[in-house]
């Protein structure tokens, strides 16, 4: 039986490629902030030489291979991580929150980011969230250490 198998590693190819385009933005400088979205501001900070939106997108691209390591461990690819089945349930959570904007994109509050990029980036997001809801819904019972014949 699958259990969630592919569900969970396309979820975590699905970070991990969001994990590295974040981190080829950062060396893709100014015009790839504005590319994908990440508004004007960040683009001049960055064109100035900021630090900040290098941190910034630093930051999320580490959430995202952490998040990448998770449905990866939960589908059996590597070492179980603690909290497994709470990590998933709260990364499905935050994905499908930010991929429902998409029926209310004024509730992101960013003037700067254009409807489009609101449009698309939601609906990417809902995959992401719906992949790992799903591949963690299948995989649930085979989550739990009991499952696993660990300690509780």
């Amino acid at each position: 039986m699958n259990q969630g198998r592919t569900w969970l590693t396309t979820a975590g190819c699905l970070s991990l490629a969001g994990s590295l385009v974040h981190v080829a933005t950062i060396f893709g400088g100014p015009d790839w902030y504005r590319f994908f979205g990440a508004g004007e501001p960040i683009a001049r900070a960055a064109e100035r030489g900021s630090w900040v939106p290098a941190a910034l997108t630093s930051v999320i691209a580490a959430v995202l291979g952490i998040w990448a390591a998770y449905a990866f461990a939960a589908a059996g690819l590597m070492r179980r991580l603690p909290l497994m089945r709470t990590a998933l349930v709260i990364i499905s959570a935050i994905y499908l929150a930010r991929g429902l904007m998409v029926l209310a994109p004024s509730t992101f509050n960013r003037p700067d980011l254009s409807p489009a990029f609101m449009l698309w980036s939601s609906l990417i997001v809902l995959v992401f969230g719906v992949t790992y809801a799903v591949g963690t819904w299948l995989a649930w019972p085979r989550l739990s250490r009991r499952a696993q014949g660990q300690p509780v």
